[in-house]
């Protein structure tokens, strides 16, 4: 309502320059300037409403339509298993791979059940483990990133969820193995992240990958976790704005209206990909993987100024 009211304004404004010959052109640049910002704004918090749609395909959605055979694999080997963090084994037209995948629930039963999605340090020391797997058998490995960020929680605090998530940035940069990680919701800070070092990674359209939410944004920056939708825009979550980055290897597009609405379309996007990605690099020293992988890891917050 606030853009419609503002292009009234510019409407209104033209037309008494036009009728009058007075020079407005700086209240009409001022006016233009309010009109695109608040178009980045609600499109930004259009894309943060789409990834955290209840209906959204979740990991398994994608899984079972894109690959065959899945089989889970359970525990770290150390402590238990995290629901919120599912892997195993499967089938990509006829390749074997490993998938990793954050999981959210549907139900409150099944979100109690997954943690919302928010791992807790085994979460991620499983998917360490089954990444360690892959290389020892020359896997492919796919991750699925949807969730909010690693679970907070004081025992996940004492059972060291930093230290897990340092260990796999650290060790999925170093994996002889091809590794491509597609952000299909939420990238929520360091909970992603342990996911999310690969030779690709994609984005969907509608997905967001970001250090912090935006209300925690808001909150900490602002001052006012009300204006989280000024935050969404400032500090730029889009797939879009992750590409110009160069985060991240491409945007996956989603049917109008966003993943939901079609998800079968999606996954054959999806999987249009990672068929492409996969072959391309299955055939390569995985020497070379790593090398290259690390330095497109360095590049990342490099820029130049003017």
């Amino acid at each position: 309502m606030e853009i419609q009211a503002i292009e009234k304004k510019v409407a209104e404004l033209k037309k008494l320059i036009k009728e009058s010959g007075l020079n407005l052109s700086e209240e009409l640049e001022l006016l233009e300037t309010k009109i695109q910002a608040s178009s980045k704004t609600e499109t930004a918090w259009k894309r943060v409403e789409l990834a955290r749609h209840p209906d959204r395909p979740y990991s398994m959605d994608y899984i079972n339509r894109i690959f065959r055979d899945f089989t889970e694999l359970h525990g770290d080997r150390a402590f238990g298993d995290d629901p919120a963090m599912i892997g195993g084994l499967a089938f990509l037209d006829g390749r074997p791979v490993t998938i990793i995948a954050n999981q959210k629930g549907r139900s409150l039963k099944e979100n109690m059940h997954r943690n919302h999605g928010m791992a807790n340090p085994e979460g991620y020391r499983k998917a360490l483990r089954l990444a360690k797997e892959a290389e020892k058998f020359h896997r492919p490995v796919i991750t699925f990133v949807d969730t909010a960020g690693a679970y907070p929680g004081l025992g996940a605090e004492e059972r060291g969820i930093g230290e897990a998530i340092a260990r796999n940035l650290r060790d999925f940069s170093q994996l002889k193995t091809p590794l491509v990680c597609v952000i299909i919701g939420e990238g929520g800070s360091g909970g992603a992240l342990g996911l999310c070092v690969g030779d690709k990674i994609y984005m969907l359209e509608n997905a967001i990958y970001s250090v912090i939410s935006p209300e925690g944004c808001a909150s900490i920056l602002l001052r006012d976790a009300g204006r989280a939708k000024d935050a969404a825009a400032m500090f730029r979550i889009t797939s879009s704005d992750l590409l110009d980055f160069n985060v991240i290897n491409g945007v996956i597009t989603e049917p109008p209206g966003g993943a939901q609405t079609d998800p079968n379309a999606s996954a054959a996007a999806i999987k249009k990909i990672l068929l492409k990605d996969i072959k391309d690099l299955s055939g390569r020293n995985p020497s070379v993987l790593v090398r290259y992988r690390n330095l497109k890891i360095r590049k990342i917050g490099h820029w130049n100024e003017g």
